[in-house]
């Protein structure tokens, strides 16, 4: 990966139809075309961190949404979120939990350590295509972000 990659949204989904359902429905809405997808929580850490196989990645360009979902191998997305949330380098990239938990502790969990949104996975196919669609169209084009997060956090903490 190069300095010059701008990862648009990082995509942390350990399901692999699902990611691909993700990633198409971005792209065929011409929303996102640099995502970044992991399988798991930590290498999500490993790559927001800037460590392990990620050690030269560039931080000067965050992603402008991190996609996670809660259930997890390895790391599991409450912790990721937790370690992102308490980081002043990265507290303020946008996440979106995506995952298939209804359940309301994993909800309130969530929001009391930062969230930005909550979305439940629909199990249509089209139903999670238009909600893919309008997820990407409020985040990428009309939600307003720093262009450069790390400027707001000029202490490096990473």
């Amino acid at each position: 990966m190069t300095n010059d990659d701008k990862i648009e949204i990082l995509l942390v989904e350990d399901n692999p139809y699902d990611a691909e359902l993700t990633i198409r429905s971005l792209k065929k809405s011409n929303l996102a075309n640099r995502i970044f997808h992991v399988t798991d929580g930590a290498e999500a850490l490993d790559f927001l961190f800037q460590r392990g196989e990620f050690q030269d990645r560039s931080v000067t360009f965050f992603p402008k949404l991190v996609l996670l979902d809660l259930k997890l191998p390895k790391i599991s997305g409450i912790e990721v979120l937790k370690a992102l949330k308490s980081n002043p380098s990265t507290k303020m990239i946008p996440v979106v939990v995506l995952t298939s938990s209804n359940v309301e502790s994993d909800l309130i969990s969530s929001y009391n350590l930062g969230v930005n949104s909550y979305i439940v996975k629909p199990v249509d196919f089209d139903k999670f295509a238009e909600v893919i669609k309008n997820l990407g169209m409020y985040w990428l084009l009309l939600n307003k972000n720093p262009n450069n997060l790390e400027a707001l956090c000029p202490q490096k903490t990473i």
